[in-house]
């Protein structure tokens, strides 16, 4: 038992360890961007709030299309094919570029949107060229994220990861001098968050982009490009087989705590302050069920590549392990700090009362939403992406929302209804995701896959 944890929680650990990094810097970024402008004045602050809330879903169904880059990649890796994993790079990062445009010149082109939402008309003023720079800098970012999940695909997760970490104090200094106006340029305030996200983002493409063309590591994948560097529709159909369901599942979930913010919003202004506290905690501890999901996922897809059915379920089992093991921590500690979280965000007294009875129930879902997490990464590496997607929908918008409503508006249970709603349907998320993974028992299934 101890050998098989040794050879299939360690490495799954290793790989995981860089991307949960790198997923908490791009955290951390826009926490030092909110914080810079918050210096300004409230309602910059609150124009960057609703240009996020505009970028949230469309940035995530971008990201959840890159996935699928890493999941080909190191299918085509098990199986040793360079020439394949090669093609894959190359078309992949053609549909990332065109998913990109489609967003971010999609939304630069429809930003009067946010005079359209009912929002204070300084605020709107202010998020308009703001939303403008941020959609242009998607741009750069989605293709970022194609090459992350090439090098994450081929289990070099330290590449996209020392460049996130450069990325941090670069970000701070062009924002410092942007928004401020310092060494003698104008003082651009919110807009200059903007060019600071627009030129760091760019600057992260290049560099990671140089990397993947120079180094060693990939010189036997770049040998191929005479031969592989060519588009097909087979190929960029089997990637969005993968990249649209993956969106998908994470639209659908985003979307699902999007609405809960909104629905809160209508209790009073105290709940929603407090739901935001423990939804950024929850969110935070969240970072590192993603990089275990991720990471699993990709050495599953390594092995589907292989055609390892043993390997497949022991990395499986033994992430899951980890989910539990993981979820169990985290809820000793959101509920040993929940009185002292809350004043990390606010320090008026009803919300941090309202705040530290809502982290109780973000402490009890973290262990299914870890295993959520990781069970929906188990069968993306075996390319088993669609019915899965269904189940997602019909956990959230089924079962949980309308359930959070209810509690929340009809029995009168304000804020923690809504958190029951998510106890529900991460569980059932969970449940049904893990028992589709480990009841797979026919080869043939599995096999099957790789050649659609």
């Amino acid at each position: 038992m101890l050998r098989h944890w040794k050879t299939s929680a360690v490495p799954t650990l290793k790989l995981a360890g860089p991307i949960i990094l790198g997923e908490l810097v791009q955290m951390s970024l826009h926490i030092l961007d909110a914080a810079m402008v918050g210096a300004v004045s409230y309602k910059q602050l609150a124009a960057s709030s609703l240009t996020f809330g505009i970028l949230t879903i469309p940035f995530m169904f971008g990201i959840g299309i890159t996935i699928a880059i890493a999941q080909m990649s190191s299918m085509y890796n098990g199986q040793k094919n360079e020439g394949k994993v090669s093609h894959t790079f190359f078309n992949g990062m053609f549909m990332s570029l065109i998913v990109a445009l489609i967003i971010g010149l999609g939304l630069y082109f429809g930003s009067d949107i946010v005079f359209h939402l009912g929002q204070d008309n300084e605020v709107a003023q202010l998020a308009k060229p703001f939303l403008e720079l941020m959609a242009l800098s998607l741009i750069p970012m989605v293709l970022f994220m194609g090459g992350k999940q090439f090098a994450d695909g081929l289990e070099y997760t330290k590449v996209a990861m020392t460049i996130s970490l450069v990325a941090i104090p670069l970000n701070l200094l062009i924002n410092w001098v942007l928004i401020f106006g310092n060494f003698g340029f104008p003082r651009l305030e919110l807009a200059g968050a903007g060019w600071g996200t627009l030129i760091t983002r760019t600057l992260m493409l290049l560099a990671l982009m140089i990397y993947l063309f120079r180094s060693r590591l990939f010189a036997v994948y770049r040998q191929k490009i005479s031969k592989e560097w060519y588009l097909s529709w087979a190929t960029i159909r089997q990637l969005l087989h993968i990249g649209i369901p993956t969106s998908m599942q994470i639209v659908l979930e985003a979307g699902a705590f999007a609405i809960s913010g909104i629905l809160v919003g209508n209790i009073s202004a105290t709940a929603q302050a407090a739901h935001q506290i423990a939804l950024s905690t929850a969110s935070t501890t969240f970072m590192v069920s993603m990089g275990l999901s991720q990471a699993c996922s990709i050495r599953i897809s390594n092995a589907f590549g292989r055609k390892d059915v043993k390997d497949i379920q022991q990395v499986g089992r033994s992430t899951l392990t980890m989910a539990i093991l993981y979820g169990c921590f985290c809820i000793l500690i959101l509920i040993g700090f929940r009185n002292y979280i809350p004043y990390f965000f606010n320090q008026d007294p009803e919300v941090v009362a309202i705040a530290s009875g809502l982290l109780i129930g973000a402490a009890v879902f973290q262990i299914p939403d870890a295993i959520q997490a990781i069970a929906a990464g188990c069968l993306r590496g075996i390319r088993d992406v669609k019915i899965p997607t269904v189940y997602i929908a019909i956990g959230y918008w089924a079962l949980g929302v309308p359930l959070g409503y209810w509690m929340a508006f009809h029995l009168g249970w304000d804020a923690t209804g809504i958190w029951i709603g998510f106890i529900v349907s991460l569980s059932f998320v969970a449940g049904i995701l893990s028992w589709r993974f480990l009841n797979i028992k026919s080869i043939r299934r599995l096999y099957r896959k790789v050649n659609q």
